[in-house]
């Protein structure tokens, strides 16, 4: 597989008006093979979302290189292409919701890139199908609920054929089915799809099927690994002010309280298999 994206001892530095500036990515380098779902956490303030909108070419490096889909986002003459192959979901969906009604929505991005209109047709009608909102087309964005709308931003995105979605926070403001909804989303469309996925979360039970886990603690890589490897740790992530898994931390209290559990739960059917031998 060929690399979607590679940091290469990435830093940024969020300028003040004194001259100053607050030092926001310190040396990142890590690398995103196309395909993988990779699930990036850290408290706020740990550089996560900067990491996304260097990403997409929102922000710039100030210093190393940022390369997506083998583009520099430096060269500032390919930012549409390297926003083409890297799609962006935010937090708060309204805020990414411009057009009236469902179906143009979904037309917005894709119209902008000039894309022919019987194209774009073929296209808002499988966006909405892959993301389960076909039968909502004529509705205003409004009229929806909070995971609803997100679905139809990453069907926005999605018209534009992206190899990749970053997805920031975009669970945050849902309540627990609309998180659940977005999630299936998610992972639908990079099991079915092949789309690249860098999710930023801090919902630790979000990232529980990622392919790897990066954790960001003062703009530099704390860890790194897969889901098992780095949930697992359930000291350092504390110390890191991250939680856990919920039945990942009921696993490390019984071993703590000297019963015989394995190593590295991470999800309901595990714990019950082990409790069951």
């Amino acid at each position: 597989m060929e690399k979607m994206i590679e940091f290469k001892n990435v830093g940024y530095i969020y300028e003040k008006h004194e001259g100053e500036g607050t030092m926001a990515i310190e040396d990142v380098s890590f690398s995103v093979k196309e395909g993988e779902f990779i699930g990036i956490i850290g408290h706020n303030g740990s550089g996560k979302s900067t990491l996304s909108k260097l990403i997409n070419g929102i922000l710039f490096p100030t210093s190393g290189e940022v390369w997506v889909a083998g583009i520099n986002t430096n060269d500032h003459s390919r930012i549409w292409d390297i926003r083409q192959s890297a799609g962006m979901v935010f937090q708060n969906p309204d805020n990414q919701l411009v057009a009236t009604m469902v179906e143009e929505e979904v037309a917005f991005g894709p119209e902008n890139l000039g894309v022919d209109p019987k194209e774009i047709r073929k296209r808002v009608d499988e966006a909405l199908k892959t993301v389960e909102m076909g039968a909502y087309k004529n509705k205003k964005p409004h009229q929806l609920s909070g995971g609803q709308k997100q679905r139809i931003a990453i069907a926005g995105i999605l018209a534009m054929k992206p190899k990749c979605i970053i997805l920031d926070e975009p669970t945050a403001m849902l309540d627990p089915s609309g998180r659940k909804e977005v999630i299936d989303t998610i992972k639908r469309l990079n099991k079915d799809e092949n789309i690249t996925i860098l999710h930023i979360t801090h919902y630790m039970d979000e990232v529980v099927d990622a392919d790897r886990i990066i954790v960001m603690d003062e703009g530099k890589i704390a860890m790194e690994g897969t889901p098992r490897e780095v949930l697992c740790q359930v000291e350092k992530l504390k110390e890191l002010s991250l939680d856990v898994p919920q039945i990942t931390e009921l696993a490390y209290s019984l071993r703590d309280e000297n019963m015989s559990m394995g190593w590295g739960v991470l999800t309901v059917e595990e714990m019950v298999n082990l409790l069951w031998q």
